[in-house]
């Protein structure tokens, strides 16, 4: 590969990480509008992921988590960003670089971002598009949320870097 070709799929890539960024630096300042929510799925083994021994043993490999009704204390810091969930009544402190994220989703306008992991196929994904391991207590009122809206489910489109990588 020559040394003055132009990565693209990396610009886009790291422009649309600059999206979640931004996203989560307005939510931690002004709280989240109107029915916005967010699915965000990362790696729990990326370095700089602090999480619960109890939840990295449970989530070995990639974890979702829910932002709804009950998060407390979203904080981005350079490329981390840190919040608070409950898990079985518990809450939990999680901190998670950027980079970690695989997948982005905002039901609510139906957006959604995945980035290159560097791991296989997503293999744990149930119908509604979402790693099965989603958890925390937001979950359940997203789901009361989604039965509000007389079952139906909003789908976002996925966008995928696969088209602009390099083969």
């Amino acid at each position: 590969m020559p040394d003055d070709l132009l990565r693209y799929d990396l610009m886009i890539e790291a422009a649309l990480r600059d999206v979640v960024r931004e996203t989560l630096a307005t939510v931690a300042q002004n709280g989240l509008p109107g029915e916005h929510h967010f699915y965000i799925t990362f790696l729990t083994n990326f370095p700089g992921v602090e999480i619960p021994d109890y939840l990295r043993k449970q989530y070995a490999d990639e974890m979702t988590i829910v932002l709804q009704y009950q998060f407390f204390g979203l904080k981005l810091e350079d490329d981390t960003f840190g919040v608070t969930l409950s898990f079985n009544n518990v809450k939990e402190r999680l901190r998670i670089p950027v980079e970690a994220i695989t997948t982005f989703a905002d039901p609510s306008v139906n957006f959604a971002l995945q980035f290159q992991s560097g791991q296989g196929d997503d293999e744990d994904s149930d119908d509604d598009g979402l790693p099965e391991n989603a958890n925390s207590d937001s979950q359940a009122e997203s789901e009361k949320a989604k039965n509000k809206n007389n079952g139906e489910e909003k789908r976002g489109e996925v966008i995928s870097l696969d088209m602009f990588r390099k083969k």
